[in-house]
């Protein structure tokens, strides 16, 4: 069972977590609380907005601006935004070459069974390494020009090692604790995938099986 909350819902619920000492367990990779009985089992998850900062912070900047990036790329499409407060100031959508015609497979992955091929191999990794330059460079141009509180990514772990050694490089490694992986499914980033992204890191989400109702309605008691 799921329930979506707003942003003060989702503040009135951290308060209460914190006020009356449930255990907890920060998980910054998908910026939730797992919420934890005393033999340490799971009790229910509790997924942030992007917009609220980590647990042990959150209660103290509850009025900062928040700023922030939402990174999505599949192969041959990316959808890449700046975000303050939740609205979006800048965007960029890029496209590459980067699937084989006919058979729909990526070179990426075509590359790792079958090793490198002729001129058009060739072309489509050429495409792919200007791609993550692409969106490196813009990454490069939001960390130059903003204070990035968060970056909200969804990459496929095939295409990782062409984003993190790209020539032109992230301005961040992959440890970098501002990273935190989008915890769903994204359609082909374009601009509406983006936004609707956004609209979905801005709610706070319960999520619970039913023998956890009565913690459920105790956190959400007014």
């Amino acid at each position: 069972m799921n329930r979506f909350l707003s942003r003060e819902t989702s503040l009135q619920v951290l308060a209460r977590i914190q006020k009356e000492n449930f255990l907890y367990e920060y998980d910054p990779e998908k910026h939730r609380l797992i919420l934890l009985d005393e033999a340490q089992n799971e009790r229910l998850v509790f997924r942030l907005p992007i917009s609220i900062p980590a647990p042990d912070k959150a209660l103290n900047t509850q009025e900062k601006p928040v700023h922030y990036v939402i990174l999505l790329v599949q192969s041959g499409s990316c959808a890449i935004g700046y975000f303050e407060n939740g609205k979006n100031l800048d965007h960029k959508v890029f496209r590459a070459y980067m699937v084989r015609k006919k058979r729909g497979v990526s070179q990426i992955k075509h590359l790792k069974t079958k090793g490198k091929s002729r001129a058009g191999s060739r072309v489509r990794l050429a495409e792919t390494e200007e791609f993550f330059d692409h969106i490196n460079e813009r990454l490069q141009t939001y960390f130059s020009e903003y204070k990035i509180d968060r970056v909200a990514i969804s990459l496929p772990k095939i295409l990782m090692p062409y984003f993190y050694n790209s020539d032109i490089k992230t301005p961040f490694d992959k440890n970098d604790p501002r990273l935190f992986k989008i915890p769903k499914h994204i359609h082909t980033p374009i601009y509406e995938v983006l936004l609707d992204t956004n609209c979905f890191l801005q709610k706070g989400e319960l999520i619970w099986e039913e023998n956890q109702q009565e913690l459920v309605d105790s956190l959400l008691a007014t």
